[in-house]
């Protein structure tokens, strides 16, 4: 060979490469180096496994609604075999379907005859009481479930998204402010050491300094330590098992509380609604079974002997074949009293449902007016409280503010700048809460990119329509 491979090494190469399992779309996303909300929240919902198993799940469902939709079509098959017998029956069976029989013949030792069958074979159900129309109206409302599944799953996984990448806002905030009330600490303490060493200053106000900046310390380690833990939640929901974080919370803030707070657009509820068509399918597929069954059958064969016969012969079969269950123990009755009790039980569901997710809207739109009117007072506080925190820092400096109430003061203006941040965090968590409780994507915009489309539901001429 001119390029010194085998003609079976080119073949085995292309098999290998046929076969070999796709990359993932998680592998081939790029991390971004910084992520913004709508970045984290397009990622997730293509990379999540939560995400890839509902995917996973409509394939199924579709499937399903393939292999119902096959009992429209005839069944053909073909079948072959050869065998040898001395049984008198069979053997006489042998001699006439390949024409060899002669009056010399012995019915009851025709001896040793073989055979080669091959047949074709075509049936079709021409009515089952509509059974197979019912059966296939519920695959396609399931798979539709499936991908309202799906949809409500985006909804909810966005919001978790959003939540975590504020969480981690916020205690990058909070971990701001923790450092903050070291270095003031620090700084008031160096102010103490020399007051201390001019003899201007009692050591009981050193050492109250000092019990500060040591509680400030492990205030600013427990702050660090939830930090990372929100990183590690923020990389587990984008379905990444580690890699350090970084955040442009800058960016994508001018999502608005949508105005209207209605909810018709949850995915749960055209769910749960795909599921009561379902569950009205299977009702009629159960009703069903009281009805006679009627099928169309035909079929043709050919044998040919080949040992102690030589002959050979051909012929066909064709017919109508109707079927009736005249008793059964009531198990129609019991699938059927089944069936409704599982539709009454959709429609119940579909009450609590909408009972649910009404709450659910109202007090996602109660936890965003707090959130806002919490974020006006907090805003004011950390702003009062710096102001005053400056004013007692140089009255310290002067020996004019005891250590307590420098304490004191330092202490307020972290709890103020640590609720301004819980109050930011909060406000924006709000707003996606609402939008997610609406039905809405945390973006006016598609954040799914490949989700799936929601299932066909396109009325086929199928054949037999009373199936």
């Amino acid at each position: 060979m001119p390029n010194g491979k085998s003609p079976l090494f080119a073949l085995a190469l292309s098999l290998l490469i046929a076969f070999s399992p796709a990359v993932s779309t998680a592998e081939e996303q790029p991390v971004p180096e910084v992520w913004t909300v709508r970045q984290a929240v397009r990622f997730a919902l293509e990379s999540s496994p939560d995400s890839r198993i509902i995917r996973q799940r409509i394939d199924a469902a579709r499937a399903l609604v393939q292999q119902t939709r096959a009992a429209f079509y005839p069944r053909i098959g073909v079948s072959g075999q050869y065998s040898q017998t001395d049984n008198p029956m069979y053997s006489f069976g042998n001699i006439l379907t390949q024409g060899e029989f002669n009056q010399a013949i012995n019915f009851n030792d025709p001896g040793r005859t073989d055979d080669l069958n091959l047949s074709a074979n075509i049936e079709y159900r021409l009515y089952n009481g509509g059974r197979d129309l019912a059966g296939l109206s519920a695959a396609k409302a399931g798979a539709e479930a499936a991908t309202n599944d799906y949809q409500a799953l985006q909804g909810r996984l966005g919001f978790e998204v959003v939540r975590a990448f504020f969480s981690i806002v916020q205690a990058e905030e909070t971990v701001q402010s923790r450092q903050s009330q070291m270095d003031a600490i620090n700084a008031s303490l160096a102010v103490a050491k020399a007051r201390f060493e001019e003899g201007v200053l009692l050591r009981s106000e050193l050492l109250n300094l000092k019990v500060q900046e040591a509680n400030a310390r492990e205030n600013l380690i427990v702050a660090r330590h939830g930090l990372e833990l929100a990183k590690r939640g923020f990389n587990n929901l984008l379905g990444l098992k580690g890699g350090d974080v970084r955040l442009d919370p800058l960016q994508d803030q001018a999502v608005t509380p949508p105005a209207d707070a209605g909810y018709t657009g949850r995915p749960e509820l055209q769910g749960i609604d795909a599921l009561i068509r379902a569950a009205s399918a299977r009702l009629r597929q159960a009703e069903g079974n009281r009805y006679p069954t009627a099928d169309a059958f035909a079929s043709y064969q050919t044998d040919k002997g080949y040992d102690s016969l030589h002959g050979s012969g051909n012929s066909w079969l064709a017919g109508v074949r109707l079927n009736y269950t005249l008793f059964e123990g009531n198990r129609s009755g019991a699938l059927v009293a089944e069936a409704r009790s599982r539709l009454n039980e959709a429609r119940e569901q579909n009450r609590k449902l909408d009972l649910a997710i009404a709450l659910e809207v109202e007090q996602a739109r109660l936890a965003l007016i707090q959130a806002e009117e919490r974020l006006a007072v907090t805003g004011k506080m950390a702003e009062l409280a710096l102001e005053n925190a400056q004013i007692n820092r140089e009255r310290f400096k002067e020996g004019v503010v005891l250590s307590a109430d420098l304490i004191e003061v330092e202490n307020r203006l972290t709890d103020a700048r640590v609720h301004q941040t819980q109050a930011k965090a909060g406000r924006r968590i709000a707003i996606a809460d609402l939008r997610r409780a609406m039905g809405l994507g945390q973006f006016d915009e598609p954040t799914a990119p490949g989700a799936a489309e929601p299932a066909t539901t396109e009325s086929n001429q199928l054949k037999g329509g009373g199936n």
